[in-house]
């Protein structure tokens, strides 16, 4: 047994041995041309930017179809750029519409650029590759791996590059002809655009127009020219071709014509907010007070740290100076001691301080629910309120050590004193902070923070939470019906990868 220990680890070092990423070819810098007059976004957006000048439109889109439709209908609209960046581009309806749309823009001559971390893309490298032989479209991924196939070969990989393999790009921007930009949490897939028939993600983004777009445009242009994004044709060029291409749009005919007739589809139909977008009839709410902060690309490349998060360097003022209230949300919630102390010491000063994460039962992560675990009770005898999200109604959840499908809450939010609120793809835990890229929009609103404080109410009501408190020691979890004295509704199995992950040395990995 133990010699085939050896030539199974001796086979995967050969494998990874021969996995070498080619060098990085030497590329003329991109930038996102300026605005223009021409395109339909120019004439839809142009004159509200002119009323508001200095100024930038921004609207919370919580539910999953207007996140879609605000995604679909700049992509139709688009006539010069379209830039994506994503963490995870998932091959199911969502996802294949999507790549639909930004083919007929780039058929039509939109510039389209793709901006994807590899570490789930290369599952998916053919159909990466194949839009990277259409004249209009680039594709580069982020932090690649060599090898660009095989489980053998990427395990092989990480056992000998895990060092650089672990940081990841985790930032999501959508931006249209540089004039609508949409950043959040959501990913691109089902789960996150309501589209599931399984479980989806209560998630959250901020959809702007403005001057903040540009900002953002800078930001896709810095990680678009770094050194840790390779173009697909360097990777994996074999696969760049246009048969692949061809075949690649053979794939996806069916699937958007079945997707047209879907309950999907209906969904859209249906949703007011949908029709009010594509109607025009979008409100927004306009603020010069803001900021769009992106830790910088190359943090990717270097030894973890918190001084490498600028997200957290922006966020870290701004809560220490909480006067009234702190609200986080936070689905992988793992503040570690030193943030533990000071949400601890807001509370302690007097301040009301609320966070909502998931529930174990409803953690897609046991690691991360084991880390949260820690300091829990901490923070409730601080006087913190707790609440953590049910399941989702009608599903069985499943658990993981690392990650599965089923989720509840995706949101990353944060909003301080009714004035100031925080939305993007950071999540209150060490990796976020440490180890993976980020991004999100700080913005001073009394009336989007009102908003994001409704989303809270709505999301901690005994429907979707437990309260979680502490009396004479012993912890509890109501919805003011039910009460329990462990994590609720969890398995057996799920309480003991929570538990496993609580004492292994894991925490700065989660």
């Amino acid at each position: 047994m133990r010699c085939l220990r050896k030539l199974a680890s001796l086979a995967l070092l050969l494998l990874s041995a021969c996995a070498q990423l080619p060098p990085r070819p030497d590329l003329a810098e991109e930038v996102a041309p300026p605005v223009g007059r021409e395109s339909p976004l120019d004439a839809l957006i142009e004159p509200a930017e002119t009323a508001h000048a200095g100024a930038s439109g921004f609207r919370l889109t919580s539910e999953g179809p207007e996140a879609f439709a605000v995604r679909a209908h700049s992509a139709r609209l688009a006539e010069r750029t379209l830039d994506v960046q994503t963490y995870i581009w998932h091959a199911d309806l969502v996802g294949r519409f999507l790549t639909q749309l930004l083919l007929d823009a780039a058929d039509r001559g939109v510039r389209v650029r793709l901006l994807v971390d590899d570490l789930d893309a290369r599952a998916k490298n053919y159909a990466f590759a194949a839009l990277a032989a259409h004249q209009n479209i680039e594709v580069r991924m982020f932090n690649p791996l060599a090898s660009r196939a095989g489980t053998l070969a990427k395990i092989g990989e990480f056992m000998t590059s895990a060092k650089r393999l672990n940081h990841r790009m985790h930032n999501k921007t959508w931006i249209a002809d540089n004039r609508i930009a949409v950043v959040g949490g959501r990913n691109l897939g089902d789960e996150y655009f309501g589209a599931s028939e399984e479980a989806n993600f209560v998630d959250l983004d901020f959809a702007m127009i403005g001057p903040v777009v540009r900002d953002i445009s800078a930001s896709f242009d810095r990680y678009w020219n770094s050194a840790a994004a390779y173009p697909m044709a360097a990777l994996s060029p074999e696969s760049v071709t246009a048969s692949a291409l061809t075949e690649l749009r053979g794939t996806l005919a069916p699937a958007v014509e079945e997707a047209k007739t879907g309950r999907y589809a209906e969904l859209l139909r249906r949703d007011d907010a949908v029709r009010r977008f594509i109607d025009g009839d979008w409100p927004l709410t306009w603020s010069s007070d803001y900021r769009f902060v992106s830790d910088d690309p190359l943090k990717a490349t270097r030894e973890p740290g918190i001084e490498r998060s600028d997200v957290l360097g922006v966020l870290q003022p701004v809560v220490a100076g909480t006067e009234r209230e702190l609200t986080l949300i936070s689905p992988y919630f793992v503040p570690g001691k030193k943030g533990t102390a000071a949400i601890a010491e807001i509370a302690k000063r007097g301040q009301a301080v609320r966070v909502l994460t998931n529930s174990l039962a409803a953690n897609d992560v046991a690691a991360v629910h084991g880390g949260y675990s820690e300091y829990r009770r901490p923070l409730l005898e601080s006087g913190v309120s707790i609440w953590e999200l049910k399941p989702l109604p009608g599903t069985k959840p499943s658990y993981a050590l690392f990650g599965s499908k089923k989720a509840s809450l995706h949101t990353k939010a944060l909003e301080v004193d009714g004035r100031r609120l925080f939305v993007g793809s950071y999540n209150l835990d060490p990796r976020s902070t440490a180890l993976n890229c980020e991004q999100g929009v700080l913005v001073s609103s009394a009336e989007l923070a009102a908003e994001l404080d409704a989303l809270f109410l709505e999301q901690a009501a005994p429907d979707h939470a437990w309260r979680v408190s502490l009396a004479d020691g012993q912890m509890s979890w109501t919805d003011g019906t039910d009460t329990f004295t462990r994590d609720p509704v969890a398995s057996f199995g799920k309480r003991f990868l929570a538990w496993l992950t609580s004492i292994l040395p894991l925490e700065t990995q989660l």
